[in-house]
């Protein structure tokens, strides 16, 4: 009881004191809510942009790989990787292992027709550039969309070719502006008439690109209307549980390296990327990032250390009359220690408070132009926090030292 009356006279006497050199006090709690707030602040933004890229590529299916001709290719600023490219898949070798793949999956055959095409309804028209994806029965399943209205195409649409069409929400909206209903209308896509089945929900723009301004067709009429030289096809797997996924890959590994005829010991001709691994590899980019926060926290909580220890040092010279008249009514050198050290402490907590929560404010500011969950960071709180009590300790050792060796004859006679 006695130790907890004493703490608490310690830092009614240390609020006094820093009220007293107010100015000196707030440049110093500046400098270390500065420090505070870079560290939790860019670590907080990591974190929603982590959430962001996770949440983003969940709507893909975390049960989902996809079977292509060439590895991901990620550009951030001026870096990028080479991914490899292989040879086009095409649709004899993407329809075999629809046929032979006997895993309990569901499986679906994609291919790009074109980026710049031009949807028109009457006198109403999109910008040309609309997404046409040529796509099977399963595709809606296998891309983790979901249909607001109408429905899916048959197997026999797809194998037919017929001229219908699954648009994007936000091609209906430009399309129909007068809150029409897009099934069973009659659009212009290029040159052919396709008949609206089935409009997708809206999903906003995910990593730069926007599902919403797909067009999807059945896969034999892109093939015929929409045909190129050395047409590219992929597949993509959904396994109902995602424990199976391994087991999924390896034999989906093997079944298409025996159609693509890729000798033993030689490496695969094509590659399989689940669907969270392009958020993975972003999300291990923004590591760099990291270190970096965590540097310049570092540093700019050093110069907060030397700022703190230094307005300690002057406050025990201003104070030497104090500590004199406090020694001579009884007071230990101990007390004395402690005064200065938990003057310190509240100092560099005020700094603390203050950096975190402005770093909470301007990590949240970076979630929120993502559209990701406002997020506490509490590990990174509890790190700031624990920072400032270091520094504190580091800085106010010394300068409580020397308050506490002071003679009390001599302190008394200080002028």
């Amino acid at each position: 009881m006695a130790n907890l009356k004493l703490i608490k006279e310690n830092v009614l006497i240390s609020l006094t004191s820093i009220k007293s050199h107010l100015l000196r006090t707030i440049l110093t709690v500046m400098i270390i809510a500065f420090g505070i707030m870079a560290l939790v602040g860019i670590l907080t933004a990591i974190d929603a942009v982590e959430y962001f890229l996770n949440n983003n590529f969940a709507m893909m299916g975390s049960n989902t790989f996809n079977i292509q001709n060439r590895e991901m290719r990620v550009h951030i600023g001026g870096n990028s990787n080479r991914p490899k490219a292989f040879e086009a898949i095409d649709f004899r070798q993407a329809n075999k292992f629809k046929d032979e793949f006997s895993f309990p999956a569901i499986t679906s055959i994609y291919t790009r027709g074109t980026g710049i095409a031009t949807v028109k309804y009457e006198s109403e028209k999109t910008n040309p550039n609309t997404q046409i994806l040529g796509v099977d029965e399963n595709y809606i399943s296998t891309a983790g969309l979901e249909l607001e209205k109408g429905r899916g195409f048959l197997p026999i649409e797809v194998h037919q070719g017929n001229h219908v069409t699954i648009i994007g929400s936000e091609i209906a909206s430009t399309l129909f502006k007068k809150n029409e209903d897009p099934i069973g209308k009659v659009v212009s896509i290029g040159a052919g008439k396709y008949k609206i089945i089935g409009v997708l929900k809206e999903r906003g723009s995910s990593i730069g690109f926007s599902g919403d301004r797909y067009c999807l067709a059945p896969l034999g009429n892109v093939r015929q209307y929409f045909s190129r030289p050395n047409m590219n096809y992929r597949i993509s797997i959904m396994v109902p549980d995602q424990e199976k996924m391994d087991a999924a890959i390896g034999e989906a590994t093997g079944v298409f390296r025996r159609i693509r005829k890729d000798k033993l010991g030689d490496d695969d001709s094509f590659s399989i990327i689940k669907s969270d691994n392009i958020a993975n590899m972003l999300i291990k980019l923004t590591s760099k990032i990291q270190i970096g926060a965590t540097v310049i926290g570092l540093i700019t909580l050093l110069g907060a250390a030397i700022g703190l220890m230094n307005i300690m040092l002057v406050s025990v010279t201003e104070r030497t009359r104090e500590i004199g008249i406090r020694k001579a009514v009884g007071a230990t050198s101990r007390t004395i220690r402690n005064q200065f050290l938990v003057e310190a402490i509240v100092i560099a907590q005020i700094g603390g408070i203050l950096g975190v929560i402005a770093g909470i404010l301007i990590g949240n500011g970076v979630s929120a132009l993502t559209e990701s969950a406002f997020i506490i960071p509490w590990l990174w709180i509890l790190l700031g926090l624990g920072l400032c009590f270091v520094v504190a300790l580091v800085s106010g050792i010394i300068p409580a030292n020397k308050a506490a060796k002071l003679d009390p004859i001599e302190s008394l006679r200080y002028e």
